[in-house]
């Protein structure tokens, strides 16, 4: 029997009111999941208070449903909502020690003057250094601890993920949004943003392609406690090439293949091309936003909830 699960995913981004205007205001969104064959997207809405924005929806250069905000009246606070129900199913993992030896899938994305697949061209894009992930000696060294000559590839990179998650520590404190991938190497210490980041940017470094996912996960609350509404968080794992089977996806962060419990919004190069908000704003003061997600199975809407901080 198919496994599925029924999410209702909230995602609220929102700027206290401060006393002092914002006089015009430009953002990107990623806030609805993508339609995959693992993943059926029954709605998804945006709603913005106050209620003046401007917002445009369609799709970035990676497939990914996103939104154009413009306020170009003055207004002082700002709340930006996005709402969905989606249905992950669950997905057969390959079989890792069926897959090409890592050796070869480098090799064959090497240069050469022959026409390509419109797979292989598409997982190029996702070989190189991108603007939060580079590619360099230090990082193949690393990689290396788990890409020993002669493995199947996706042995190789479960070995990696491995190491990032029974090697580094979760720490929220240790790490910003900016913090460089070799400062995280350096520490062993950061969020599921900069592991995910360290894995690609150490797949890449030995010729993998590999692509940043951003999404949500559905987490479980204290024994006897109800799930808190609003105390959740994005999300962040790796998905990596592999030619016999596509994109394979790994979370180094809980050392788990995404299965059912893991919403996807949608995949880039890293981090910046699938930022849920991110953009400019003339006027206001400097203030950090407040983010509030909530990642509630639909079997779960009949019970009791808590607002975060109860």
């Amino acid at each position: 029997m198919t496994r599925r699960v029924a999410y209702t995913v909230i995602h609220e981004t929102e700027y206290p009111a401060c006393g002092v205007p914002v006089s015009l205001a430009q953002h990107l969104l990623h806030l609805i999941p993508r339609k995959l064959p693992w993943q059926t997207r029954e709605s998804g809405q945006i709603t913005i208070e106050p209620a003046l924005a401007q917002l445009e929806e369609g799709e970035d250069a990676f497939g990914n449903p996103v939104a154009w905000l413009s306020l170009d009246t003055p207004h002082d606070g700002l709340l930006v909502r996005a709402e969905s129900h989606v249905t992950v199913i669950g997905r057969e993992l390959p079989k890792p020690d069926d897959s090409p030896l890592w050796e070869s899938v480098r090799d064959s994305l090497r240069y050469h003057p022959k026409p390509r697949s419109a797979d292989s061209l598409d997982a190029l894009r996702y070989l190189y250094a991108s603007p939060r992930v580079p590619r360099d000696a230090l990082l193949a060294e690393f990689a290396a601890t788990a890409f020993k000559p002669g493995l199947p590839l996706l042995v190789a990179t479960k070995a990696l993920m491995d190491l990032i998650f029974k090697t580094f520590t979760f720490d929220a404190k240790a790490t910003e949004v900016s913090t460089p991938v070799h400062e995280v190497l350096k520490r062993k210490r950061g969020v599921c943003q900069d592991f995910a980041h360290l894995m690609i940017a150490a797949l890449r470094s030995v010729g993998i392609p590999a692509r940043y996912m951003s999404g949500y996960l559905l987490t479980d609350p204290p024994p006897g406690k109800p799930r808190l509404i609003g105390a959740d968080a994005s999300h962040a794992w790796v998905s990596v090439w592999c030619p016999r089977n596509g994109w394979v996806e790994y979370d180094p962060t809980n050392g788990i293949q995404p299965d059912v419990r893991h919403v996807t919004l949608g995949w880039g190069r890293d981090f910046q091309d699938v930022s849920p908000l991110r953009g400019v704003i003339l006027g206001g003061l400097a203030q950090a936003p407040e983010v509030r997600v909530t990642v509630m199975p639909d079997s779960e809407k009949a019970a009791p909830r808590s607002p975060a901080g109860a």
